[in-house]
């Protein structure tokens, strides 16, 4: 079935898309930039509402044709715009097939198995799209900065995380991976935005304050998994995030984008159909 969008604008998703091997400069990388759009920010709201639309038509159909499962995993530094990526570009989902899967602190149970448990637990089912809020990549992230675990021990984790998603790959996972990368003085903002706004308040950690002295050390962090970890079947995507129309529409394109590339179809027919039976055949009494 035939979807157009609406505008003409286009929108160019391949610069952002981390290519197996590549070396990653995040330096190199604008937070601030919005060229992957040939139009200005309202063009841009309204093409996301269309990629809502679409989104939604798509989910429809990998609930219905129950073939294949999505993931994607949001990454990002502190106030990076997980939370809004996920209410924005999700909206319109059924809440039936798709869900929300948030990795915080491991609990002492998750920390006596290994790594990649906790998320092997809560990966998608056939015709399921689940979105990890932060997620296993925690591992090579903040278990690296912090030196809560070896070098030996995270280095090793990247092939394991390789595997892991090959294997998911391999059943069926449709994987995409977003980085919202945005820069120090835009975090040091959206901190001072949540301390003055009543509703944001809740928000705010005193221990935000603290991860920022480590910025240095979570950019190499992420660099070196973005290097190790996007592969032709899992590729990371680095989402400049500074601006939230932006970062919308192009987590929303790739998506529909690679989703459409699936080339799903609703099943012609139910599957309890008597032998020489067809649709015709029925009579509703």
């Amino acid at each position: 079935m035939d979807f157009p969008h609406r505008l003409k604008k286009g929108v160019h998703v391949k610069r952002y898309k981390v290519r197996p091997k590549q070396k990653v400069n995040l330096e190199k990388w604008n937070p601030a930039d919005t060229s992957g759009f040939d139009g200005n920010e309202q063009d841009a709201l309204e093409l996301s509402k269309d990629l809502t639309k679409k989104l939604e038509f798509l989910q429809g159909m990998l609930y219905a044709e129950h073939k294949h499962s999505v993931l994607v995993v949001l990454q990002a530094l502190d106030t990076g715009g997980k939370d809004g990526t996920i209410r924005r570009v999700f909206e319109g989902v059924n809440p039936q097939s798709t869900r929300v899967a948030s990795f915080k602190v491991p609990t002492p149970y998750e920390q006596d198995r290994d790594f990649l448990w906790r998320a092997h637990e809560q990966i998608p089912g056939k015709g399921e799209m689940v979105i990890f809020n932060r997620s296993h990549y925690e591992s090579v992230l903040v278990e690296r900065v912090h030196k809560l675990v070896p070098p030996d021990v995270w280095k090793e984790r990247y092939k394991d995380i390789n595997d892991f998603e090959q294997l998911l790959s391999e059943n069926g996972t449709i994987i995409m991976k977003f980085f919202l990368h945005i820069s120090k003085e835009e975090q040091k903002k959206r901190l001072q935005d949540r301390l003055k706004d009543p509703t944001k308040r809740w928000k705010f950690s005193v221990n935000d304050l603290h991860e920022r002295d480590f910025w240095p050390d979570y950019v190499k962090a992420f660099e070196a998994a973005l290097e190790e970890t996007s592969t032709d079947l899992a590729p990371w995507y680095v989402i400049p995030a500074n601006n939230n129309w932006f970062r919308d529409l192009i987590v929303s394109s790739v998506i529909v984008r690679t989703l459409q590339k699936a080339h799903m179809q609703y099943p012609a027919g139910p599957k309890d159909l008597p032998p020489g039976k067809s649709l015709k055949s029925i009579v509703i009494k």
